[in-house]
């Protein structure tokens, strides 16, 4: 069983173990998504008309008051996040329901509560939440069995049903590619992973024949595999190719991209984020953007590696999973691999929920890496 009781923990000894380079890269990666913000959102600037600062101002807040939430997270710990998975958890839980109650409809989506002119996102809170809550279900044992399984199971699936609701599709994606890491590194079996993967094989085909989602969703959702389609998600991707296809390998220069001037590419600075970088920069900056977080996925996988327990690897390996695929989406959705769900590239799309998680996140995996010897020192003793 996994020890639960309150944490005594030296902090001024566990700052010596800091991984310095986990927060360098979230900084650098997040300081180019403000120049890309600023880029997508300032507009045709003129002597006449200055450029709009306030998406600028306003991520820049976002990111500065993140890297606050990523220090507070980390002193304080990943144990007394474990202790508090369950409150969390039925908080979440709570928030969804209120949002479909209250919350703001935004593009066909209820998912938003709306403050003063700023918009809270549960759901994006929720993956923070609903990695604590399997890492301490999962790690709680050694071996995973069908009915630990499918508790885990459910407790991803009653959140993804409320938002399911709203509906958010991209979310729920996100969701269950968390705990499709998770389960993974856990060590379920091979015939428990495959009756998972018929199930949500069945369940979303089930979405898709079901009125849950409007029509433009379903198209969006297909238009990547009907290359003739003519909608209104088929001309926005092709001009997210097109200003791609700009870049070449140098890129346009910052601020002179044309798709980006001429705001051609819808929702460009958060959903299509990745054509500003890949239009401005090119091949070689998108090349670099990329592999600064590749050098961050690397390091969240080795500090899952170096966990002292279960609980802070599946820790690690859900904000991993969580983060490797919203990458991929996001980055594919834009390049037309991928379907258009409108998942942010993390660290650097625009928007104060996206980047609070994200931070928070790492946050946690921080607070693994400063403790991982501490739990061996506690159990010698």
């Amino acid at each position: 069983m996994v020890d639960l009781r309150k944490p005594r923990f030296d902090r001024p000894t566990v700052l010596r173990h800091i991984d310095l380079l986990l927060p360098v890269l979230a900084l650098v990666v997040a300081a180019v998504g403000i120049v890309m913000v600023y880029s997508a959102t300032r507009g045709p600037a003129t002597d006449l008309r200055p450029a709009d600062t306030s998406f600028l101002n306003r991520q820049m807040v976002y990111v500065g008051i993140g890297a606050a939430v990523m220090l507070v997270t980390a002193w304080i710990g990943h144990r007394w996040a474990q202790r508090l998975a369950l409150p969390a958890y039925i908080g979440l839980l709570v928030l969804l329901a209120g949002v479909l109650i209250v919350g703001t409809e935004v593009k066909g989506a209820r998912a938003w509560f709306q403050f003063a002119g700023y918009q809270f996102q549960p759901s994006e809170f929720g993956k923070v939440a609903v990695i604590v809550a399997l890492a301490a279900w999962l790690g709680a044992v050694q071996e995973v069995g069908a009915a630990r399984l499918s508790v885990a199971v459910l407790l991803v699936g009653v959140p993804v049903g409320a938002i399911l609701m709203q509906p958010d599709l991209g979310t729920i994606l996100v969701y269950g590619a968390i705990a499709a890491g998770m389960i993974l590194v856990a060590g379920a079996r091979g015939r428990h992973l495959l009756v998972l993967g018929l199930m949500l094989l069945t369940g979303m085909v089930m979405v898709l024949q079901s009125d849950l989602l409007a029509d433009y969703q379903v198209k969006r959702l297909l238009v990547f595999v009907d290359d003739e389609a003519n909608t209104a998600a088929r001309y926005n991707l092709e001009q997210a190719q097109v200003a791609i296809g700009n870049g070449g390998l140098t890129g346009t220069g910052l601020f002179e991209g044309t798709q980006n001037i001429s705001d051609l590419v819808p929702e460009q600075q958060t959903d299509f984020i990745f054509t500003v970088v890949a239009e401005e920069t090119g091949f070689v900056g998108s090349a670099v953007v990329l592999g600064l977080i590749a050098l961050l996925l690397a390091r969240v996988w080795r500090i899952g590696r170096l966990a002292d327990d279960r609980y802070g690897m599946l820790l690690a390996a859900g904000v991993f999973s969580m983060f490797l695929f919203q990458v991929f989406q996001s980055v594919g959705m834009s390049t037309g691999i991928m379907p258009i769900t409108g998942i942010p590239l993390p660290l650097v799309s625009y928007g104060g929920s996206s980047i609070l998680t994200t931070f928070m996140a790492l946050g946690l995996v921080e607070s693994v890496h400063m403790r991982r010897h501490h739990h061996k020192v506690r159990s010698a003793l």
